[in-house]
């Protein structure tokens, strides 16, 4: 990018979306070791910053926030603890080793070991061994070939490797369950990134994750970034002078650049302008959301069990089942124990028009599946998130399908979670893009 003169004002510079992708882009944008600083100002329609990984307090007790949908890192999880490092924020991350398992049957299976895999009793010892090898085969192979996986079928290609009553018993339920009647369409890439990226030891931020957003934000605005939560961007249109005019709660703002981090069906109402074939891509990109209810106990609900996989087939009404308090205490929750009962649904399900009253009735029956002593009494409060735009659905070809980050509009430039493939979404993955896309936007 040419040197600006002495004089000159910085480009000015729109970010659309206060979560992790756009406030990560804000920070590096604004860094003085940037090629050029930017005038950066970020909108953020909800009232406050963090996207998916904002927090809430449920009651005047709770010391920490809690995330509206479960969150927790894996040790992988190299792009974040970069970050944390350039902040000065690594000191406020926990390493923990939490316990898992699947419900199938009646009954909790921990399956977060290979020991506790080849220990199964649901999978014949030679088919466990034949899954094994599978899964190493995935975890370990020296080519990362996840290209060629693109065009495969996870499903087909798992149950044809795994055998059948291995990839039935273990691992067909989890596509069911995350991506539901678009299971079948999903490719072996995204399973593979899975296998790859994740740890069975996790972190998690003393303070809860809006601890972390709270500090990147600080350092941002420390940086000269002015941050807007609680203001809506409505259009995006290009300028006939050059740059864009953002419309925000009706007012009309001048920007040289803008970088929209908002779901591909959002993109396409706000920015009109874009030729036909980027809005044909971002209309096929499919996706869910996600409902999650979190329910406050006054006593724990399993036994240490921290995250319990739900078989549809079991016929309970959630995916799975997250006793936050078994990874984090209860004391920063007001002795609280808390539970998540959160589920990936189509955006017109029934469930987005629910309040928490009404999930709770279909919810809580359920949890005496996991405690036959369970009782309603227990149940202390209950709070409810909705968010129609949470989980991207990675078809075979997927890769080709990827809008890219700059678009055909000059200085106009789409990151969202759809875009981190093969990778599954998550604040690791919205780091790394927010610093691809500053970095883009940096070097014109």
């Amino acid at each position: 990018m040419t040197p600006l003169h002495p004089h000159a004002a910085p480009p000015r510079i729109a970010i659309i979306g206060g979560g992790v992708t756009g406030l990560t882009a804000a920070y590096d944008l604004t860094r003085s070791a940037a090629p050029a600083r930017f005038d950066v100002s970020l909108f953020e329609r909800a009232p406050t910053l963090g996207g998916l990984a904002a927090g809430f307090k449920g009651r005047p007790e709770w010391a920490w926030p809690l995330e509206h949908f479960y969150h927790h890192l894996f040790l992988s999880d190299r792009a974040m603890l970069a970050l944390l490092d350039d902040i000065g924020f690594r000191h406020a991350l926990q390493i923990y080793r939490p316990h898992t398992a699947i419900h199938t049957q009646g009954h909790n299976y921990p399956l977060d070991s290979v020991t506790r895999v080849l220990r199964f009793p649901l999978i014949p010892l030679a088919d466990r061994i034949r899954m094994g090898l599978v899964l190493a085969y995935l975890r370990y192979h020296p080519a990362r070939p996840w290209r060629k996986f693109d065009q495969i079928q996870a499903d087909g290609w798992l149950r044809r490797a795994m055998g059948s009553r291995a990839y039935e018993a273990a691992w067909e339920f989890q596509l069911e369950g995350k991506f539901g009647s678009l299971a079948r369409e999903v490719n072996l890439a995204w399973f593979w990134a899975r296998v790859v990226a994740r740890t069975s030891q996790l972190a998690y931020f003393d303070g809860g994750f809006q601890a972390f957003i709270d500090h990147l934000a600080g350092r941002a605005r420390a940086q000269g970034a002015h941050l807007y939560p609680g203001r809506t961007v409505e259009q995006i249109h290009p300028h006939s002078e050059g740059g864009y005019t953002v419309v925000v709660d009706g007012q009309p703002a001048h920007f040289d650049q803008v970088l929209s981090t908002v779901s591909p069906e959002l993109m396409q109402r706000l920015a009109p302008a874009l030729p036909a074939s980027y809005l044909e891509q971002l209309s096929r990109l499919k996706s869910l959301g996600a409902v999650v209810l979190t329910v406050a106990l006054d006593r724990p609900l399993t036994d240490r069990l921290y995250w319990i996989s739900l078989p549809k087939r079991e016929g309970i009404p959630f995916l799975a089942l997250v006793e936050h308090t078994h990874l984090i205490d209860p004391s920063h929750y007001g002795g609280d124990h808390l539970l998540y009962l959160g589920d990936y649904l189509p955006a017109d399900h029934p469930y987005f028009a629910c309040s928490a009253e009404q999930l709770l009735d279909e919810f809580a029956p359920h949890l005496a599946r996991f405690n036959p002593a369970f009782d309603r009494s227990w149940i202390t409060g209950a709070w409810l998130h909705k968010a129609r735009y949470a989980q991207p659905v990675p078809p075979t070809g997927y890769q080709a399908m990827i809008p890219a980050l700059k678009t055909p509009l000059p200085g106009l430039y789409f990151a969202s979670m759809s875009q981190v493939y093969p990778w599954d979404r998550g604040t690791n993955f919205a780091v790394e893009l927010g610093r691809t896309v500053a970095a883009a936007i940096a070097s014109g």
